[in-house]
C-alpha cells in the first residue's frame, strides 16, 4: 500500500479567487468579445483545438480553461487578457497596456488625417 506524500497547498487570504469567480470572468469576457453562444464557440475551437461541448461550457461558465489554453485564449483575445489581469489583481498592467494601445491608435489616425488633409499648414 501506497502512502500519499506530498504537501497540500490551500488558497487562502486576501485574493484568493474562487473556481466560481475564474469561471464566471472567462466565460463574461469570451461572450462580450464574441458574441453569441454559436459564433463564440467556433472562434474559441478556432483559436484552442478544443471540442464544441468545451469550448460551450467555457462560455456558459459551467467549466474554465486551464495550463495552455488559457494562453491561446489571452493570446487572440483582448477581454480575456484584460479578466485574467484584473482576477490577479493587475489592474495596472492592463491600464499601461491600454495606454499603449490607445497611443498606437492615435498614431495611426493622425497619419490618416495627414494623408487625408494633405500638408495644409500655413
Amino acid at each position: 500500500m501506497f502512502h500519499k506524500k506530498g504537501n497540500i497547498f490551500q488558497r487562502t487570504g486576501q485574493g484568493a479567487i474562487s473556481t466560481v469567480e475564474y469561471r464566471d470572468a472567462i466565460g463574461a469576457a469570451l461572450s462580450y468579445e464574441l458574441g453569441g453562444a454559436g459564433r463564440a464557440a467556433k472562434t474559441t475551437i478556432r483559436w484552442t483545438g478544443v471540442s464544441e461541448r468545451t469550448a460551450k461550457n467555457w462560455i456558459l461558465g459551467s467549466n474554465g480553461p486551464s495550463g495552455e489554453h488559457l494562453l491561446e485564449l489571452m493570446r487572440h483575445s483582448d477581454a480575456v487578457l484584460a479578466a485574467v489581469l484584473e482576477l490577479a489583481g493587475r489592474p495596472e498592467v492592463l491600464a499601461a497596456t491600454r495606454v499603449l494601445l490607445a497611443r498606437k491608435e492615435l498614431r495611426s489616425v493622425l497619419e490618416d488625417l495627414d494623408a487625408i488633409c494633405g500638408s495644409q499648414e500655413d
